[in-house]
């Protein structure tokens, strides 16, 4: 009796070592993809990804080193600005959030919910920073 080995990801028929699994490298990789996907997605790599995509968001709408934006605006494209890298308070009190360089400041301007945006400046190395 012959006993007929498959392919784990194609199920076609193997030829070879005993304890082969995939018929080529190609097989063996759409597997590990596929396998990948069906995972979930790991805590860190969540934060990780929503920290990234926050500081390309700030980085697009920040072109002048100080701006002014609707918060809607940023939140259509997925900001979440409940990620964030560490904080720096101005003189005036004002606690700044950022992702890596970019830094926002919510505020409300004429009922409207805004973000100031901002870059990290040396001068901000001397005042005190936390880091998360």
């Amino acid at each position: 009796m012959k006993l007929t080995r498959k392919c784990v990801y194609c199920e076609s028929e193997l030829i070879g070592r005993i304890d082969k699994k995939f018929c080529d490298p190609q097989c063996k990789s759409a597997y590990q993809y596929k396998k990948s996907k069906e995972e979930p997605e790991r805590f860190y790599n969540k934060v990780d990804n929503q920290l990234k995509l926050n500081r390309k968001i700030l980085k697009k709408y920040n072109k002048g080193g100080k701006v002014t934006v609707r918060e809607n605006l940023l939140i259509e494209e997925g900001f979440n600005p409940n990620f964030f890298t560490h904080y720096w308070k101005n003189k005036k009190g004002d606690i700044y959030l950022f992702a890596y360089e970019y830094g926002f400041l919510k505020i409300k301007e004429k009922n409207i919910d805004k973000f100031v945006l901002i870059t990290w400046q040396e001068f901000m190395l001397t005042d005190k920073i936390k880091h998360y």
